[in-house]
């Protein structure tokens, strides 16, 4: 990390503390060389004089025995001997941020009382982690999955988790699946293969025999499934929560965070090659992005029913494998959170932080969805066994308003209690219930009746409507996606009947025609009988199309640009277009032949950040290629070079190139379809498929040009920017480019 990468995360560290940073800043030690130190210690702080060298019975010229006397010795193995803990069954691959969270107004009050979702004058600390939920801790980043969205908010009034997921619905309707769903997508039990995947027997024998997990598999195949960045993600509470006014009444909720940089993901090519060649992507993605002064945001934001209009759709809205329409349910924008702090460190933060849905405060509280009831009680019970009954004393979660109970003891109590009484009631009235119009969380007084019975309502028999209203809503490219995905996931089902029963009894009912494209792909028959299927509606909404998630103000905030450089580039070029970037808050980085200096064909040598065969074009968002004639003719002759930029284009990722840097790419993607400027000729503009190209560059063309993220028709950066705020040209794929480049 450069000085001025250094200075920036010091600032932005510094500048963003909150309640519950301030609390943890009281168990913190400082371990950095800056530091005082009074030496090494032992956990009793006894003073070390050695650490290297176990204690022995020697006479100095040979070892000895190693004597069991070293109590120092002991203890250091001691402890690195059970440093682990039992690694969460889901949800185990994560990595998480501090930040706050707030509300805009009071809007929300009509619905709840909850001062956290009401109270503008408030900013409230929160934790969030993001995590895959197949795969074990060690396994990779951008694997094919869902991926959690947990949130713990530090209330004034206690901790409230909203423990989400990047996907609105879940496989299943019912929690007493839960071991079944779980059991069939982690690896098979007979091999432990595959890691963190769903392409095998196993989990497409499951789904292909639960109907219910119709509409989610839908959206696991999709883009959705494989998230550029977790800063990139939507964020979906899944369970219908209830929400309750000051005037006792009651209405249903969903709760949404909607990212400010729109919703992008990587392409499943690029996803595979990443997962080996840096599988800590997200993670690393999510401290830079907060480090270089970018912190992620999201807008928060609410769907309600009022307790009155529960049935009068033609879903259950308590089902987890339905979405609410937004077109039938609107969503109230009423604040947003802010990740703006890294951790300080990952174990004692990020790893034995706890979510359970049953953690609400006044004014929030639960519905009848089945799934949610479950979950109240199985995260509550794994946190326990993972963490002891303790778990909520630990620093990262323990609230940071008062505790007052008659709790004691138990594996890892921290707490000392001063006192004589631990029951109530006492004589001495410490620590009596607190009556709810001074703060005392009162049950909805709801009317239940029934007859004891293991039964699922009507409308829980309905599987297929929303799955194929998620399909019609895609856009042509996330579609095409999405076809290749089950083509891939069932190419690895190795038993034909797992994936001849999905083909032919699961996918006809969302779309026959989906079921007859991947059946050309991966084998299977049709139904012999068609008539038998579901009808379909042909409903769609733009709303489920990651496409409608674009920024409203174009940015190109946090993006990584690429710069291939070799011995003679244009260091003007360079130099200006990294500054007009910069300018835009996207970050660059050299790549060359080498790490460390490369000359320029004048003025200054340029040190590069990485060299050719240490990074790949799946790192970063766009390419961009300086002049300069030496320079060009090396990356031309240079494989790995041209395999950049062919990856690249066919990742349709953005490519920009200036004067001799357009012969590079004119020599590694040979297409008639490509249109490129003279490279000798003026600073006009072409765009061509995404690929940005423009004779010249220098001061002059760097002043007169627009820094602003527009498609104008002059201006090679605000051009380059442009294209780069829309992700990726995805009109490359859709018009057959990318099928004609091997890379």
């Amino acid at each position: 990390m450069t000085s001025l990468a250094q200075s920036v995360k010091h600032t932005v560290t510094s500048a963003f503390s909150t309640a519950k940073v301030a609390d943890l800043d009281g168990i913190t030690i400082d371990t950095t060389a800056s530091a005082a130190h009074s030496g090494l210690t032992t956990d009793f702080a006894s003073k070390v004089s050695n650490t290297d060298t176990w204690l022995k019975a020697s006479d100095g010229s040979t070892s000895g025995p190693s004597l069991l006397e070293d109590h120092i010795g002991r203890e250091k193995i001691h402890r690195f001997d059970h440093e682990r803990i039992p690694e969460r069954v889901v949800h185990a691959r994560g990595t998480a941020a501090h930040g706050y969270f707030r509300v805009f107004d009071d809007s929300a009050s009509k619905y709840t009382f909850a001062p956290v979702l009401t109270d503008p004058t408030r900013s409230t600390p929160v934790f969030t982690r993001f995590s895959t939920v197949q795969g074990s801790r060690g396994s990779a980043d951008t694997v094919r999955d869902v991926r959690g969205f947990a949130v713990k908010i530090y209330t004034h009034e206690g901790n409230w988790d909203i423990v989400g997921n990047d996907i609105p619905v879940f496989f299943i309707q019912e929690g007493i699946k839960f071991p079944d769903i779980i059991h069939a997508v982690k690896p098979e039990p007979h091999n432990e293969v595959p890691q963190a995947q769903t392409a095998h027997n196993n989990f497409w024998d499951f789904v292909g025999l639960q109907p219910e997990s119709a509409h989610m598999v839908m959206w696991i195949m999709s883009d959705r499934a494989v998230p550029r960045s977790y800063r990139m993600m939507q964020g979906f509470g899944v369970n219908t929560f209830t929400l309750i006014n000051a005037n006792g009444e009651r209405h249903f909720v969903k709760f949404h965070f909607i990212p400010e940089l729109g919703v992008h993901s990587l392409v499943w090519d690029e996803a595979l090659k990443i997962a080996g060649q840096d599988p800590d992507f997200h993670r690393k993605d999510l401290y830079e992005a907060i480090e270089n002064g970018c912190p992620p945001k999201w807008t928060f934001a609410i769907q309600t029913i009022a307790e009155k209009d529960e049935h009068n759709f033609d879903f259950d809205i308590l089902d987890a494998t339905k979405i609410w329409p937004e077109e039938l349910v609107p969503l109230k924008t009423i604040g947003e959170m802010v990740l703006n702090r890294t951790v300080n460190e990952f174990f004692p933060e990020t790893e034995q932080v706890a979510f359970c849905t049953s953690h609400i405060v006044p004014g929030i509280g639960f519905s009848d969805d089945p799934l949610l009831q479950t979950r109240n009680f199985s995260y509550f019970d794994t946190q326990i066994t993972r963490l002891g009954v303790n778990f909520q004393q630990i620093p990262i979660n323990r609230p940071i308003c008062p505790v007052m109970n008659h709790h004691r003891d138990g594996q890892h109590n921290d707490q000392i209690h001063k006192g004589t009484v631990n029951y109530w009631p006492n004589r001495q009235h410490v620590g009596q219930p607190v009556p709810p119009e001074q703060g005392g969380y009162v049950e909805y007084a709801q009317k239940v009746q029934g007859i004891k019975q293991r039964i699922r309502g009507a409308k829980f028999q309905e599987h297929y409507n929303q799955a194929e209203y998620f399909l019609n809503s895609l856009a042509p490219h996330e579609k095409s996606h999405l076809i290749n995905a089950f083509a891939f996931e069932l190419d690895h089902c190795d038993d034909p009947v797992v994936y001849k029963t999905y083909v032919n009894k699961i996918l006809p009912n969302v779309s026959l025609e989906l079921a007859r494209v991947v059946s050309e792909k991966v084998g299977g028959a049709l139904p012999e009988n068609p008539s038998n299927i579901r009808k379909p509606h042909e409903k769609r909404s733009d709303r489920l199309s990651q496409m409608y998630y674009l920024p409203k103000k174009p940015t190109i905030a946090s993006r990584r640009i690429a710069i291939l450089i070799a011995d003679g580039f244009n260091s003007t070029e360079v130099q200006a277009v990294r500054t007009a970037f910069a300018g835009m808050a996207a970050t660059t980085w050299m790549i060359g032949q080498r790490r460390g200096e490369v000359k320029a064909d004048s003025g200054p040598s340029i040190s590069v950040d990485h060299h050719f065969e240490g990074q790949r074009s799946t790192m970063f968002d766009a390419l961009l290629i300086p002049s300069g004639v030496n320079h060009a003719k090396a990356l031309a002759m240079n494989g790995r070079t041209v395999h950049w930029v062919r990856e690249a284009f066919g990742h349709c990722k953005v490519i920009g190139a200036i004067g001799d840097g357009v012969s590079v790419v004119q020599h590694a993607v040979t297409l008639p379809e490509l249109e490129f400027a003279d490279p000798s000729g003026g600073d006009g503009i072409v765009n061509s498929y995404g690929v940005i190209t423009t004779g010249k560059y220098g001061v002059t063309g760097a002043a007169s040009d627009i820094i602003s993220i527009a498609a104008v028709p002059k201006g090679f950066v605000a051009n380059f920017a442009y294209e780069l705020s829309k992700h990726r040209c995805w009109q490359r794929e859709l018009d057959g480019l990318i099928s004609q480049v091997a890379f």
